[in-house]
């Protein structure tokens, strides 16, 4: 594919990434803008909101595109993709309900198909349908529960690969209290089945209470609220770690953690999150998600807070702008998504952060500045959202809600932060993705002529040069190392500062999400890497230790685990498109090349 030209400091990947995802094209596939030209697209686009509060969108279109255009901040990918053309759907997060009839059923799959073709993401929880075996009055048979069900959306979202611009992602959702529950833990073990969706147990305060004390715990029939049978806590505990083990899913989201941080619970209760779990949601629920590019944020060795509350202040008021232009796909949506107005601000760059100032990511330092920054963050979104709302007016449903109860005067946004995943917005940025250490550093690159060059990261490569060590050496055996662990001939600081994601301890992973939840809204999203030889009960510590630091859910992926062999060092399995190693990342499979991706929201 011709590549766009551009004066903005763009690498060949994030060209790559934008002719292949964002830019405009002709019927030929052939970009017919520039990135300055999509960059204006969506200013403007988004600018237009400001017309409705007596300002100039002029005015806030040009600070708009200088927000995104430095690459201080890019919002999620359906608003690049879509603000200013005739879809304008500018989502990426949706939650759909899942009701016990076949009616509802298949609208919620309807539901899902013209979202995946706007490029959104779909969550569900499966946990109201009658478990398998069950009655079925209208017909006098019997159900065939909420997996085989799965299995339709699964085979639907495959047709319609998100219009072509991203493949369709889906986060399917059950209550660990199910009575189907083992099966779902164990369907995708089987590397055929459910490959568009991502999976995760909602575990309550009964099962982690049942689990502590060796107990038995009851399975409830969703259709009558009986209970069917009771199974040993231990034992699906056991049977859900095993399989995360095996294969990455399930993951596992906190129900009760969830909700008590649910900002408007007389809508009711939070059943599910978007496809990678960081965005929790009601039914018929959306949000529009931006990050701030921390990497950009270093001055004289330290964070730029002035800079980065100026950011901060103008990335909330570009997302709630987003609330006001978005062409909703669903009347239901657009309902109870201005109902509340959320907004998720998170970040991408903390590893490249840490690197410029000098931190090591496995270090009791990174933990304190990933709180440190987090909370100014939090603080600045919250003031700026506040702000809005005594302008523009609250979100409808502020009445009751957890910031009327706390006596805030008005808020513009019922939550204003989320740490989400940052895929292709990270390799648009040329930073690291989200708050995730290194994935590597270096890479094997292919143009889709056949040229080859190899990729090294600028921070180490600097490092490397400015120590006079041989480069050509240590790069190739960091290919085929994947670190700089055993690497004769590198300091010890150097092996520190350049930690990459598999050499962080789980204790350390957890730390690090934990100081970002603490001050984030919705959830956080983190892959909790493990070595090959990792053993199964490790899991399991993971997994309750998330649980008491707060965590509203967790993910790990054991190196080796996946079935489509995602990046193994240098010689794992390449993209289907342009045949770059694929990595994982947060729940989904990811391309570095042409942002590809499988199961990412």
């Amino acid at each position: 594919m011709k590549l766009p030209r551009t004066d903005l400091p763009l690498s060949r990947p994030a060209l790559l990434v934008l002719a292949y995802r964002y830019l405009v094209r002709d019927e030929k596939g052939d970009p017919v803008e520039t990135p300055e030209e999509m960059f204006w697209r969506v200013a403007r686009a988004v600018a237009e909101a400001e017309r409705e509060f007596g300002e100039d969108p002029e005015f806030w279109a040009e600070r708009f595109y200088q927000l995104m255009a430095s690459l201080d901040f890019l919002p999620n990918s359906p608003t690049l993709m879509n603000a200013g053309l005739p879809l304008g759907q500018l989502s990426a997060c949706f939650v759909l309900p899942v009701e016990d009839s076949l009616e509802a059923i298949f609208e919620a799959l309807k539901a899902a198909a013209l979202i995946h073709k706007s490029g959104g993401g779909t969550g569900f929880s499966f946990s109201r349908l009658r478990p398998k075996g069950d009655v079925v009055r209208t017909t006098q048979g019997v159900a065939s529960g909420p997996v085989s069900f799965m299995r339709v959306f699964d085979a639907a979202t495959e047709a319609i690969k998100q219009g072509g611009k991203r493949r369709g992602a889906n986060m399917g959702i059950l209550r660990v209290d199910h009575p189907d529950i083992e099966e779902f833990i164990l369907i995708k073990r089987d590397p055929r089945e459910l490959r568009n969706f991502n999976i995760s147990v909602a575990v309550t305060e009964d099962f982690i209470k049942a689990l502590k004390q060796g107990a038995d715990f009851p399975l409830i029939n969703p259709r009558t609220g009986q209970e069917t049978r009771r199974v040993k806590a231990r034992h699906l505990f056991d049977l859900l770690t095993e399989s995360a083990w095996m294969t990455g899913d399930p993951g596992v989201i906190f129900l009760d953690t969830i909700n008590r941080a649910n900002p408007t619970p007389l809508l009711g209760p939070i059943e599910s999150t978007n496809p990678c779990g960081e965005q929790p949601l009601l039914p018929y629920e959306s949000c529009n998600l931006g990050s701030i590019n921390l990497s950009r944020f270093v001055k004289d060795r330290q964070v730029d807070y002035p800079r980065l509350g100026k950011t901060v202040r103008l990335a909330v008021r570009f997302l709630d702008d987003v609330i006001e232009v978005n062409r909703f796909p669903l009347p239901q949506i657009a309902r109870i998504t201005r109902l509340n107005r959320k907004i998720g601000l998170g970040v991408m760059g903390f590893a490249d952060l840490l690197i410029r100032l000098g931190i090591p990511y496995d270090s009791a330092e990174a933990v304190k500045l990933a709180e440190e920054i987090m909370a100014f963050i939090e603080r600045e979104s919250v003031a700026e959202s506040q702000r809005l709302g005594e302008i523009r007016g609250s979100f409808p449903a502020f009445p009751g809600s957890l910031w009327d109860e706390k006596g805030f005067p008005a808020m513009r946004n019922a939550t204003t932060t989320t740490v989400a995943p940052t895929g292709t917005l990270s390799l648009i940025a040329g930073t690291s993705s989200g708050i995730e250490p290194l994935f590597a550093l270096a890479y094997r690159r292919r143009a889709l002529e056949g040229v080859e060059w190899t990729e090294i990261h600028p921070e180490f490569l600097k490092a490397l040069e400015e120590r006079k060590l041989p480069v050509e050496d240590i790069v190739a055996e960091v290919l085929e190392r994947g670190g700089l662990s055993g690497i004769k001939g590198v300091p010890e600081d150097l092996k520190r500062l350049f930690v990459t994601a598999f050499e962080v301890s789980p204790e350390r992973h957890l730390a690090i999400q934990a100081a970002f939840q603490r001050h984030t809204h919705n959830a956080v999203s983190k892959t909790i890497n493990l070595p090959e030889d990792t053993p199964k009960e490790e899991i399991g510590r993971i997994y309750l230790k998330a649980y008491e630091l707060g965590l509203k859910g967790v993910t790990i992926y054991r190196y080796g685990s996946r079935p489509e062999a995602p990046l193994r060092l240098a010689r794992e399995e390449s993209c289907p498109e342009c045949g770059e190693p694929l990595e994982p990342r947060e729940q989904c499979l990811f391309c570095a090349g042409c942002g590809y991706s499988a199961g990412c929201g």
